[in-house]
């Protein structure tokens, strides 16, 4: 077996790779909006990134199963079994997991500070990097003016998300045959909507100034399904994604840096025994 190698990126960020069967080694992993119990869950795919990785801890940011939809109707694959599975697994061998709820599991809350199989339970916290940054973990959901005011019109979006969604399979499943890599409708509706940038920006401003209100250096959450990284009047702001359509988490690095990873990347990481060519790491699809 080689000895195991030390990859760094132009960013500084390093991931630690050895044989093709051993996983790349984070500090730490942050996931949410997985929807779990949806047909636009990409369960297979969140399931070979956590084969693929390791870390000391593991934040699941909420959403992770999506109760509003399987009250509506019954879905759930094998492939979803196996997530959970696994991440029961990475707990009970030493990965320290906790699970921030959001509102698509929001009947999680009511056991706030319990711990399960190994799994801590929690419904804000900080979490300092290895460089000293206390960073807001949060999913972020009470930051939603629509969640907050008008819970029924959430869930109209919810309906109205998940038909996208259903378009964007069949949509999908023809650009596969056609030799054509995948394309999201719905990140381009929302890049392309004015109404959507407001209501994104306005979002990330938001949990923004309450990390700052808390005197925290940034603020770590998911809900709105936009992976990014930004400065906003002095804190960091990151979104992990989700797995359904950017197929995006955010990883710490041993020196406390933070970036985005998609599957995509990590699954090229794995195949190569060379960084070259990833230079574009953070770099997610458009």
């Amino acid at each position: 077996m080689r000895s195991r190698d030390q990859f760094l990126d132009a960013n500084g960020i390093d991931a630690t790779l050895g044989t093709k069967r051993d996983p790349l080694h984070f500090r730490t992993i942050w996931i949410s909006d997985v929807h779990l119990g949806t047909p636009g869950c990409q369960a297979q795919r969140l399931l070979e990134f956590l084969r693929a990785t390791e870390s000391e801890t593991l934040y699941l940011v909420g959403d992770i199963i999506d109760g509003w939809q399987l009250k509506r109707r019954w879905y759930w694959e094998q492939s979803h079994n196996n997530v959970v599975q696994t991440v029961l697994k990475k707990a009970k061998k030493g990965t320290n997991v906790i699970f921030v709820p959001g509102n698509h599991d929001e009947v999680i809350r009511q056991f706030i500070d319990l711990d399960f199989g190994g799994i801590k339970i929690r419904d804000e916290l900080v979490h300092t990097t290895a460089n000293g940054k206390r960073m807001l973990v949060i999913h972020g959901d009470r930051f939603d003016g629509v969640i907050a005011c008008a819970k029924w019109l959430a869930y109209v979006g919810d309906n109205l998300y998940t038909m996208i969604l259903k378009f964007n399979q069949w949509f999908n499943s023809w650009r596969a045959r056609a030799g054509l890599p995948y394309w999201s409708l719905s990140q381009y509706l929302k890049g392309k909507v004015k109404n959507a940038v407001n209501y994104i920006t306005s979002f990330e401003d938001a949990l923004a100034a309450e990390a700052s209100k808390k005197g925290l250096d940034g603020v770590i959450c998911g809900h709105i399904h936009k992976p990014e990284i930004r400065d906003i009047n002095g804190i960091k702001y990151c979104n992990d994604g989700d797995w359904v359509e950017s197929l995006s988490a955010l990883v710490e690095d041993e020196a406390g840096e933070l970036r985005l990873v998609t599957w995509g990347e990590i699954m090229q990481l794995k195949k190569s025994s060379k960084l070259a060519g990833v230079e574009d790491l953070c770099a997610l699809p458009s």
